[in-house]
């Protein structure tokens, strides 16, 4: 106990083994979908799923061990929705390209990833975001959370007019994650401690109990990843014509990672009195490292989970965290069978509990200036509607820049503000 108080430093931070033990498996429960969704998705690349479920697992593991050990973060990753979205139906099913060209452009932007952590040029662009967009980011990440949550519990679900509308809330399973919700909000104004993690158990256990899940046991073997290791096509993906797709992954990924450090960091006070966050390069090494060798051994991009935000509304603020998930993706190696025994419904109350509390965000902001204001609301609110972390960053900078010019408030702006924008808005014109 010593050894890891020491190491993490978690008197300094004010916590402890079981309160970040506790973190590490809240986090893991409310995203270890990832494991199952992702291989499902590159296998219809043509991938074989039992290689890309291993490779899905390797690269959150490393990951997510380079975070909680090198920058001690309590930040999880793993490859990111969206973008296995991306790689498999633009790039492989829209463009045409095989699935090895397609990883060898990931493996690609993870070496641009790579150095452009090392000369320090992520932290800038990460230091250079104005505090009200720190603070929308953060409350737009809540949000996010919230509206893939209500979508997996069956509470709001598509409609061809209003675009989204109330689910069956007759649903079995669509109670029961309302319950849930119920329930942990109950336990933790009670200050009953492991109040997201006792909801997303009693779910799970209620819907194994009425015949909605079943356990699907314990221990499995691991497969071969022989099918996807080291099968990335690099002479392709240098093509000139795949120089769009290397930028759109080196784009998106950069900003999804960067909301998300701050938007959790932020919720969890770990971002200093400058709105900066410490050992920012070491965070940012993480995703990179991790990027290049998913390539390599057969996944597409990751990057940093805002479900990690679960684990810091339950005391997580050390890499122990972390570490604590690392080793459970490792573990689902062999309990691959177990993974698939918490469904989508009973973390859904999870991620509405921490969207709640990440909304707090939008109290912050300065309101009574509103060229601070509308950018910020507009950060918060795209993020959600357009289903991207990226996407509500790109609106966030372009308007904030936009509204200054116009507002005759040019010399509140800094020099990386515009550049950013301006490549947001490149971006956005060209791919």
């Amino acid at each position: 106990m010593q050894l890891l108080d020491s190491f993490f430093k978690l008197k300094e931070h004010h916590t402890t083994v079981k309160t970040e033990v506790l973190a590490g498996f809240t986090t893991f429960l409310t995203m270890a979908y990832i494991v199952l969704v992702n291989p499902l998705i590159l296998s219809s690349t043509g991938m074989d799923l039992n290689a890309v479920f291993v490779a899905t697992c390797l690269a959150a593991a490393l990951g997510t061990a380079i975070m909680g050990l090198v920058a001690n973060y309590p930040m999880a990753l793993a490859p990111g929705m969206g973008l296995n979205a991306y790689f498999t139906f633009t790039v492989v099913k829209g463009m045409g390209v095989h699935w090895q060209v397609a990883l060898g452009a990931v493996f690609i932007s993870g070496l641009v990833f790579l150095a452009v952590s090392l000369l320090k040029v992520r932290e800038a662009i990460v230091n250079a975001i104005p505090q009200s967009l720190k603070f929308s980011i953060s409350a737009g990440v809540g949000m996010f959370l919230a509206i893939i949550a209500l979508k997996n519990a069956g509470v709001i679900t598509s409609h061809p007019v209003t675009y989204l509308t109330l689910g069956d809330v007759h649903n079995p399973t669509t109670l029961l994650a309302i319950l849930g919700f119920f329930l942990i909000v109950a336990l933790e104004y009670r200050r009953i401690h492991g109040s997201i993690i006792i909801g997303i158990l009693v779910v799970t256990a209620l819907s194994i109990l009425l015949g909605l899940s079943k356990f699907e046991g314990i221990v499995a073997p691991v497969p071969s990843m022989a099918p996807t290791l080291m099968k990335m096509d690099l002479h392709g993906a240098a093509n000139i014509g795949l120089l769009g797709v290397v930028f759109v992954f080196f784009f998106v990924d950069l900003f999804d990672t960067t909301g998300t450090l701050i938007g959790v960091s932020h919720r969890a006070g770990l971002l200093d009195k400058d709105g900066k966050l410490p050992r920012l390069q070491r965070a940012l090494l993480a995703d990179s490292i991790a990027i290049t060798v998913g390539a390599v051994m057969g996944t597409s991009s990751t990057t940093a989970y805002i479900e990690s935000a679960a684990g810091t509304a339950v005391g997580g603020r050390t890499g122990l965290t972390a570490t604590v998930v690392a080793i459970l993706f490792l573990a689902c190696l062999w309990l691959s069978p177990l993974a698939k025994t918490v469904p989508p419904y009973a973390t859904a109350p999870a991620l509405c509990y921490v969207a709640v509390l990440m909304a707090r965000g939008l109290a912050e902001i300065e309101w009574h200036d509103l060229t601070e204001s509308a950018p910020a609301v507009m950060t918060a609110l795209a993020m959600p509607f357009t289903f991207s972390i990226a996407d509500g960053i790109a609106f966030g900078f372009i308007s904030y820049a936009v509204i200054k010019i116009l507002a005759g408030r040019f010399r509140d702006l800094k020099p990386a503000v515009l550049v950013i924008a301006a490549l947001w808005i490149f971006k956005l014109a060209m791919f």
